[in-house]
């Protein structure tokens, strides 16, 4: 399966329901799976993190823009971070099996998309560019929304890729794009009255001012701190170590210290392995020290036994949250096998094609069920490691809780998706019970009671999740959501019970 990250940047950092909004619109559209959300409010603007595959991450990049054009007003926004829409940047990254060709043709599909459907202009950007011009986010962005809504119909450099000649009056415009995966790092110089410091720095580092290859930076005033603001585009060219230790050098030329850093949404793990490798000045790699990292290695061919013995151990991980999602990819590998028994029998000829697309369907849900199972505990070790965040301070304590809100709603995501996609395994299931191989029922049978149960499960990790929240109607939703999705799997796998019990 071809898997695409896309890091929609959104100008709303203040108002959560907003946020929260187009978030769940992105979560609805099928195959997706929220990473991370990270909102600013001095930068009014907030970033969501997820992945979907090719065939879905456009469609749920659309509903994100579409949130934003009927939530945000930018014509009333104000926030440091410059921005020429409400959607303002929607950049695809290629993760596993998928290529960069991949992402600039969805980048472009849903470039047209949302000028003909949602009246939005258009900028492609970065790989997917149509011009040289273009590919530097910051000189399409160059003036923000004011300059642009004064210039597009009259300078021929600003004319959109798609769409007509003029910004739509309140989301503005949009800058859609394919890239490499991109690091939003920070590094703050203290008190604002360093703000000019903070500029000459970003100045010296970025790349177009003759600095560092592959960073874009500049100087902001932030909660009323000096913020270094900077995005490194390819950490291959300049990784991350080099980027703070330069940015530290420009800062005591000048009589200052960096007195904290920090990074926006997510990094790949090699990435960070880097930053302490070059710390510790390895002549090896670091890889080869971690543990958790040879563990996994060494037990990747888990048996059945083996995976029951892990979950019988009195850690908290892998737990319910991982075996429904395990149970749910069961029960579809079940309907793919009745599905299976079914195909090339003449008696059954009349719902050969049928057959065939719900064994189609059930494999994609194993596989996607698989992968869930393996989020579900990397997302509670996510709230575990927000929890264990310092808070000793006002600052600190800030910092802490809106890490563990966010950790939290990923939390709540996972198994929601979970209750999604086993509550379509119930429906399959009752179709291959119908209508397939009648000596396999009893398997049918068995992979509805398994879906259900998925459902179920993933629906108590949703609702165990909203009330860890702060303000538990953040999640209302979702854990209504998933008590809907657990009640009609409940009801689809009785009617198979039936069914089963009816034929033997």
């Amino acid at each position: 399966m071809k898997l695409i990250e896309c890091v929609p940047n959104f100008s709303e950092g203040r108002d959560m329901a907003v946020v929260n909004t187009i978030r769940d619109s992105i979560a609805a559209v099928s195959g997706v799976t929220i990473l991370h959300v990270t909102s600013d409010a001095s930068h009014n603007r907030s970033v969501i993190t997820f992945v979907a595959p090719a065939s879905t991450v456009g469609e749920a990049a659309i509903a994100g823009i579409r949130a934003a054009r009927d939530n945000i007003d930018l014509t009333v926004h104000t926030g440091a971070h410059p921005r020429i829409g409400a959607a303002d940047v929607v950049p695809f990254v290629p993760l596993s099996g998928a290529t960069m060709e991949d992402c600039i043709a969805i980048a472009g599909e849903v470039g047209r998309r949302t000028a003909e459907e949602l009246g939005i202009p258009v900028y492609l950007y970065e790989r997917a560019a149509t011009r040289p011009s273009r590919r530097n986010l910051a000189d399409i962005r160059r003036g923000g929304f004011e300059t642009l809504r004064d210039v597009i119909g009259s300078d021929p450099d600003r004319v959109p890729d798609f769409g007509q000649a003029r910004v739509h009056p309140t989301a503005g415009a949009v800058v859609i794009g394919a890239r490499p995966f991109l690091i939003a790092f920070n590094m703050y110089l203290g008190d604002a009255s360093h703000l000019p410091e903070a500029k000459e720095i970003a100045r010296a580092v970025r790349e177009s001012s003759g600095g560092l290859p592959a960073v874009k930076a500049l100087g902001l005033d932030v909660d009323g701190q000096a913020q270094v603001s900077m995005n490194l585009v390819d950490t291959d060219r300049t990784p991350i170590s080099v980027t703070y230790a330069t940015v530290e050098r420009e800062a005591r030329t000048r009589g200052l210290e960096i007195t904290w850093s920090e990074v926006i949404g997510l990094i790949p793990e090699r990435v960070a392995l880097d930053v302490a490798s070059r710390s510790l000045k390895l002549r090896d790699d670091i890889s080869d020290h971690v543990l958790e990292r040879v563990i996994t290695e060494a037990r990747t061919d888990h048996t059945m036994a083996e995976f029951i013995d892990t979950v019988a151990d009195s850690r908290p991980i892998p737990g319910g949250g991982t075996v429904a999602a395990i149970a749910g990819a069961l029960g579809s590998a079940l309907v793919s096998m009745v599905a299976g028994l079914t195909l090339g029998r003449a008696r059954y000829a009349a719902v050969e094609g049928e057959m065939r697309d719900l064994s189609a369907s059930a494999q994609k849900l194993t596989r996607e069920l698989q992968e869930l199972a393996s989020l579900d505990s990397a997302a509670y070790a996510h709230v575990t490691d927000a929890r264990r965040l310092p808070h000793g301070t006002a600052e600190e304590t800030e910092r802490r809780d809106s890490a563990v809100r966010a950790a939290l709603l990923h939390a709540i995501e996972v198994p929601l998706r979970t209750a999604r996609l086993a509550e379509q395994v119930a429906r399959l299931a009752g179709s291959v019970a119908e209508r397939g191989n009648s000596n396999a029922i009893t398997d049918a049978g068995v992979a509805a009671l398994l879906a259900s149960a998925a459902c179920t499960g993933a629906s108590y990790n949703v609702r165990v999740n909203v009330i860890s929240l702060r303000d538990p109607s953040d999640g209302a939703a979702a854990a209504a959501e998933s008590i809907a999705l657990a009640n009609s799997a409940m009801a689809l796998a009785a009617s198979v019970t039936q069914k089963v019990n009816a034929a033997l």
